[in-house]
């Protein structure tokens, strides 16, 4: 009797850990509101179904204003001595970027290049939903096929217009162009935020596929970064059926048996990674978690008080600078910090990011924009378990060198069982697309490309 009192908690402890690790099944889809009104309740009365035409807009008083306001920002703290961007953005640098800002950047030739494609918006659950739509003219025996690219934080569809044309470009070697579909997201740049609580990655998941559906697609290609890929992900777990194949340039599965096959890893790395030579990009776990710690202030900031920060932002274009262009320094090669510059002229150029900061100040959306932390990173949201989800959706991802989290394919097949491909770089950072184009939209194209032979050859095997 003594021996089997014994066992019954040694077996437990041997036993429930392969429980949960292998056979434990996933839980429920959590069932959301796929309508949910997100607008005022005004406007639930006389919906308008309309996609009406956009361009952006500098006013003369808007530039006024800034050119103002950038003017005279106040003398600025001086940075350490010694110190590159280590600290944040070093204000040594910041006078060249406000008097460019306000000097040497062109309004006019700018909002001209910011409208160089077709831009629309239309309401979906109240909202008004703001996006580029850009499709190819092809000759006969090409097929067009949409697909959604979706930005994050904080970027916005900026990043990608070094891109667009080479995504919708016509190949002899395609039997297909993509026509692209970039939208702002809830809360971004021209896309109105949500009026009250509650509106996290899932929800604005749905508003894409309603977008999407809108415009007439049922089925569809998906590209996503940063919250793109978190929003994407959401998109293709509750919708597998309209998404034909899910590409992102970073994967990162958050579920805690990711975590606790990433912390085994640490013991045994060949248990989960393949190809040792990138064992440096996760571990050792103290490394890479220390980095991220340090680098996370924003989140953590932006995750509980989203409105105090966004006060700052919305009133002073230096502090809008300094905490959004700080992570093109950071988020693109981490040794850039060394730099007193930041190296932030390694990959942009000034007027590329100040499109992106006028992304933001002209539309006056920075507060609704950093608000996406503290409705995705609750215990609502998170309870959901999505990540605790299998989708099904043919899966593509691109890895770059300096992306600022790195998960081995057994890691993400807990969550994506059906990848079809893993492009592993010794280049690129966070915002794939803005730094490398190129190398992104080959990428992008060589996916579908794959996506499309796998869904051949399925559609073959069933009949």
């Amino acid at each position: 009797m003594g021996r089997l009192l014994f066992l019954v908690p040694v077996l437990a402890i041997v036993l429930l850990p392969v429980y949960y690790l292998f056979l434990q099944g996933p839980p429920p889809l959590p069932d959301l509101d796929y309508n949910e009104w997100w607008g005022p309740e005004s406007g639930k009365q006389k919906q308008d179904t309309s996609v009406r035409p956009f361009k952006i807009s500098f006013g003369e008083n808007l530039v006024k204003d800034l050119k103002d306001r950038l003017k005279r920002t106040r003398p600025l703290t001086p940075p350490l001595e010694g110190v590159g961007f280590e600290y944040g953005f070093n204000t040594n640098e910041i006078n060249s970027w406000l008097k460019y800002w306000a000097e040497g950047y062109n309004f006019k030739e700018r909002e001209t290049f910011l409208n160089q494609f077709p831009q629309f918006k239309t309401n979906i659950q109240g909202l008004d939903i703001h996006f580029i739509k850009v499709t190819p003219k092809v000759p006969a025996g090409v097929q067009v096929v949409p697909m959604l690219l979706l930005h994050g934080w904080p970027g916005s569809v900026r990043e990608f217009y070094e891109s667009i044309p080479l995504l919708t470009a016509v190949s002899k070697d395609r039997d297909f162009a993509l026509e692209v579909i970039v939208p702002s997201l809830p809360g971004y740049g021209f896309s109105d935020g949500a009026v009250r609580p509650g509106m996290g990655a899932p929800h604005i998941g749905i508003v894409m596929r309603n977008l999407m559906n809108r415009l007439g697609y049922k089925r569809y290609y998906v590209q996503g970064g940063d919250w793109g890929s978190v929003i994407g992900t959401s998109l293709a777990t509750f919708f597998p059926e309209e998404v034909l194949g899910y590409h992102a340039n970073i994967g990162l599965v958050l579920s805690t048996k990711a975590m606790v096959w990433q912390a085994i890893g640490s013991l045994w790395p060949s248990l989960i990674m393949d190809d040792l030579s990138l064992v440096d990009r996760i571990y050792p776990l103290s490394k890479t978690l220390s980095f991220q710690v340090r680098e996370s202030g924003y989140l953590h900031i932006q995750a509980s008080k989203p409105d105090t920060v966004g006060v700052a932002l919305t009133d002073s274009p230096a502090g809008l600078l300094a905490y959004i262009v700080e992570k093109f320094s950071i988020w693109t090669r981490p040794e850039l910090t060394s730099k007193p510059n930041g190296g932030l002229d390694f990959r942009f150029s000034k007027d590329q990011l100040i499109d992106n900061l006028m992304m933001y100040w002209t539309s006056k959306s920075i507060t609704t924009s950093v608000r996406l932390y503290a409705e995705s990173f609750n215990i609502k949201v998170l309870g959901y378990q999505l990540d605790d989800i299998p989708t099904p959706v043919p899966s593509w991802f691109i890895q770059g060198k300096y992306e600022i989290a790195y998960q081995p394919p057994f890691v993400l097949k807990l969550k994506y069982p059906n990848i079809v491909g893993v492009t592993v770089l010794d280049d690129g950072g966070h915002f794939f697309a803005f730094e490398l184009p190129e190398v992104f939209s080959k990428d992008v194209l060589k996916a579908v490309t794959a996506f499309r032979k796998l869904q051949k050859n399925n559609e073959k095997t069933d009949l």
